[in-house]
């Protein structure tokens, strides 16, 4: 394992600052868009994942005039803390590459987005292992990564030792204002309890003339799974997510100008009850903000059969990643 970074090989860093409790932030984990501006949904993808275009929003968007989503405001759903969220990514940072391939596949989809030359300094938010910041050094940046979770930057400096990883949080990040000239992330600011200061801090890392991709995952994700478990008269386990709304409201509040979005569903699938629960769980996306009784044998038995009834999709589950990916810029 690499020792820290020290601030000093980072021009770009702030006084550490720590994260606000309460606050959340998670690890990580393309389409095309025509001449006028208007994304088009690219449906060739490996990996066994399958895509499916889903509503896409115009570069006006769709924002309330009411503020940013606060999770503790908009759902009697207790807001995630960050420190849960942290402590689930690092228990999953050895085995996180091997097991998110539909986050994977995200994140490439992502990436593509980007151009295919990058100058100056890039921030991957919720970098995880590391594994995106290195593709923005590939792509010709100087790369940041900032994650909450100690394991996965463990496991992001033994892998990489080209981009400088920090620990921060992403609505409080440790870094001077107008630092970097691209800002990415993917799959990790659902975790979020404040879009607002989310935005807000996007806004203030990135220079004039700067630009954000991101890739967040969205409501409407799992539904499947939660069709289910009200099938099977079981409690409800949500991990509450914002709208593709609530985040376009945040950075409009925030002064970033939108290029473009589009919301699409990204459908993974997997053999058994079991290998859908422990997909989630491995992956550390499993908190929900609130303890969870364990699912009993009858519990699993009763899910997976209310699983196949709904899905009807024969020996296969379906679980879909609904996935909003915006490009912002700061003017």
């Amino acid at each position: 394992m690499m020792p820290a970074i020290p601030a000093e090989k980072s021009p770009v860093l702030a006084e550490p600052l720590k994260a606000p409790e309460g606050k959340a932030l998670s690890t990580t984990a393309g389409v095309h868009f025509n001449n006028e501006g208007a994304f088009v949904a690219d449906m060739s993808f490996d990996a066994g994942v399958a895509v499916q275009a889903e509503d896409s929003v115009n570069a006006k968007g769709s924002v309330n005039a009411k503020g940013a989503f606060k999770a503790e405001e908009a759902s009697n759903t207790p807001a995630i803390n960050e420190q849960n969220v942290a402590h689930r990514f690092s228990k999953a940072a050895s085995k996180y590459n091997s097991i998110a391939s539909i986050q994977r596949v995200i994140a490439e989809q992502a990436l593509a987005n980007l151009p295919k030359a990058l100058k100056g300094e890039a921030l991957d938010i919720g970098c995880g292992t590391g594994i995106h910041t290195q593709a923005l050094v590939k792509k010709g940046a100087t790369a940041t990564g900032v994650d909450i979770a100690k394991g996965m930057l463990a496991q992001a400096r033994k892998m990489y030792s080209d981009p400088i990883f920090v620990q921060g949080s992403a609505v409080d990040l440790p870094f001077v204002d107008s630092a970097f000239s691209t800002v990415f992330s993917s799959m990790a600011l659902q975790w979020v309890s404040d879009t607002h200061l989310v935005a807000n801090e996007i806004a203030r890392v990135l220079k004039r003339g700067g630009v954000a991709e991101l890739a967040i995952m969205v409501a409407g994700s799992f539904n499947e799974l939660r069709t289910a478990r009200k099938v099977a008269q079981l409690p409800q386990a949500d991990t509450f997510m914002p709208t593709t709304s609530h985040w376009l409201n945040g950075f409009k509040q925030s002064g970033l100008d939108l290029q473009r979005v589009i919301t699409k569903d990204y459908i993974d699938s997997h053999s058994d009850i079991m290998a859908l629960l422990h997909s989630v769980k491995g992956v550390g996306a499993g908190e929900t903000g609130q303890k969870q009784p364990p699912l009993t044998r009858r519990d699993i038995k009763k899910l997976a059969m209310a699983y196949s009834n709904i899905t009807g999709v024969g020996s296969k589950l379906p679980l879909t990643y609904r996935v909003s990916h915006f490009r912002l810029e700061k003017r």
